[in-house]
């Protein structure tokens, strides 16, 4: 079983983490932000990945980023040697008005590049700039390579949502056994990742 139970204290905040990558999409997220509990029971539910999230620190920004640092801590963690994944995840996704693209690699290497064309400040009860920092720490703590793009749309909480969606069934993709690859073999000519 792909399993994962990560905790992270600091001076600042207390998170953790427990996830199970061949799940059913339960998500129980308690961070105290409102926004950010619907965005992660979304990535959650669309994933098919069981995230059980309980924090609580200081300053919403703080939360924010560590959540999505023990997050990829965890997805590591329960990833393993990633022997059999798929590696490659992609989705176009809309939501109403927005439409947002993302491709990711779990190849070892973080590399990330966003355009998300938000407008404003705030979204509900999140800053913006929350929502850009929260992708940029889950990619560097998974070590991945995550583009993604809202490609177009008017209302920021669907540009939001339909960017999680699109995180979560590329993650979905990503992390899923390819049943042609079997589970001792790693996708890669290099034999590791």
């Amino acid at each position: 079983m792909r399993t994962a139970k990560v905790k992270r204290e600091t001076l600042e905040t207390r998170v953790e983490i427990e996830i199970n990558l061949d799940g059913t999409g339960k998500g129980n997220i308690q961070t105290g932000i409102k926004f950010l509990d619907h965005q992660l029971r979304t990535l959650s539910k669309h994933s098919l990945i069981d995230i059980d999230i309980k924090a609580e620190g200081d300053l919403k920004h703080h939360i924010i980023e560590d959540v999505a640092l023990t997050l990829g801590e965890a997805i590591t963690k329960a990833l393993g040697k990633k022997k059999g994944i798929y590696r490659y995840g992609w989705a176009i996704t809309p939501m109403d008005d927005a439409l947002v693209l993302i491709s990711i690699d779990i190849g070892g290497r973080s590399y990330v590049a966003l355009d998300l064309n938000l407008k404003g400040v705030t979204i509900e009860d999140t800053e913006s700039e929350d929502i850009e920092h929260f992708l940029l720490s889950f990619a560097q703590a998974t070590n991945i390579n995550l583009h993604a793009k809202i490609l177009y749309g008017d209302n920021n909480h669907h540009k939001v949502e339909a960017l999680f969606k699109a995180l979560a069934l590329s993650l979905r993709q990503a992390v899923s056994i390819d049943p042609r690859r079997g589970e001792s073999e790693v996708p890669s000519l290099k034999g590791i990742l």
